[in-house]
This record gives structure tokens, sequence and C-alpha cells, in this order.
């Protein structure tokens, strides 16, 4: 029985920390940003994740669009935006967290908007 609860409890903490495409759908608004040891709260920062693998970044009143795709094994983000494509380290993610990594621009943690 120990065993079983044992087993039962490392299968759940795995699955509670996996993404997948499906729960990548949607806004994500960046609530703080960590890079060389400085922490900043960026403000009217968001991600955009279309099913079809399409993705809008917007800062202010400025938007960007570009595209998605999520590693098979779901551990890796990659952005592409013109020529320029950036590759993240998922940290963390759940349904309504997500903390990427990237050397380019640090530890980002979002937050999903529920619209």
């Amino acid at each position: 029985m120990k065993l079983f609860t044992l087993t039962f409890l490392c299968f759940i903490g795995l699955t509670c920390n996996a993404q997948t495409q499906k729960e990548l759908i949607g806004k994500w608004k960046l609530v703080q940003q960590t890079k060389d040891g400085v922490v900043t709260t960026p403000k009217d920062t968001y991600q955009m994740f279309m099913e079809n693998g399409k993705f809008q970044g917007i800062n202010g009143d400025k938007s960007r669009e570009g595209k998605w795709k999520l590693s098979d094994d779901n551990t890796k983000l990659t952005i592409m935006i013109s020529i320029i494509s950036v590759n993240f380290d998922i940290v963390y993610f759940d349904a309504n967290k997500r903390t990427i990594n990237s050397p380019q621009t640090g530890k980002l943690e979002y937050e999903k908007v529920l619209e």
C-alpha cells in the first residue's frame, strides 16, 4: 500500500508540472523578469499563443507577431519573430503560472489572463 501511494504521489507531481500545447493556448501576462540578478516588474507585457502556432507579443502599445513551437517532450519553447528565434527552457508550468528561462531574456514569470 505504501509503495502504491508513493508511486501515485510521484505521478501526480510529475504531471502537475507538465506543460502541454493545450494549456499554453491563451494570453499570459509577464509579472516578473530576473536578468543578471536584477528583478523587474514589467507593465503591460503579454504573450498570446494561438492554436495554429501563431504568436503575438505585446509590450504596451507595441505588438509583434510570429510563431511558436513546443518540443515533443514539453521542456523547450521556441518563439520565432521575423528572422529571430529564441529558445526557452521551461522551468515551471501549470494551468495558471509559467516560468521560462533563456540566456537572452533571463527568467520570465507569467500568469495566465482569464478572459
